[in-house]
C-alpha cells in the first residue's frame, strides 16, 4: 500500500492538511458525512469542539468497519456552520484531530455552510481513504 503526501514548496507550508495525496493498489472507501449524532440519532455536543470530536469519531468508526484506520484517510471535507466559532476554536480542534487521528493529514477543506441536515449540527465531516485491498 503507498498513500504519498504531496507538499510543493511554492504551496507554502500547509497547517493541520496536505495540498495532495496520491495512493496506488488500494481500495477507495467513500465515507458519508457524519455529525455528532449518538447512537439515538441525536446531536451531542454543546460547542463546535465537542460536535467535532464526535463527527469525526464517527467518521473513524465508519473507516474502521471498512477495514481502515486513520492513516488511510486521503480526503477530508469539513462543512461549518459558523466558521468565525471554528476558526477560533482551531488550535483545540486541532488537538482533538491529533488524538483520534494522528499528524499524517489528508488534502482537506473546510466549507462554511448556511445550515446541516440536522438544524443542531454545528459541523460535518465527510471523506475518501485508501485501504489496503
Amino acid at each position: 500500500m503507498a498513500i504519498e503526501r504531496i507538499n510543493p514548496e511554492e504551496l507554502g507550508r500547509p497547517s493541520g492538511f496536505s495540498h495532495a495525496v496520491s495512493t496506488s493498489g488500494e481500495r477507495i472507501v467513500f465515507l458519508a458525512g457524519q455529525t455528532a449524532l449518538d447512537s439515538t440519532n441525536k446531536i451531542v455536543g454543546d460547542g463546535v469542539v465537542e460536535q467535532f470530536e464526535r463527527a469525526l469519531g464517527n467518521l473513524l468508526a465508519a473507516l474502521r468497519a471498512a477495514g481502515g484506520e486513520p492513516a488511510d484517510l486521503v480526503s477530508v471535507t469539513i462543512y461549518i456552520v459558523d466558521m468565525n466559532d471554528y476558526k477560533a476554536h482551531a488550535r483545540e480542534i486541532g488537538a482533538v484531530w491529533k488524538r483520534l487521528a494522528g499528524a499524517d493529514y489528508p488534502a482537506m477543506a473546510g466549507i462554511g455552510v448556511s445550515r446541516l441536515w440536522d438544524v443542531e449540527a454545528l459541523v460535518e465531516v465527510q471523506g475518501f481513504a485508501a485501504v489496503k485491498a
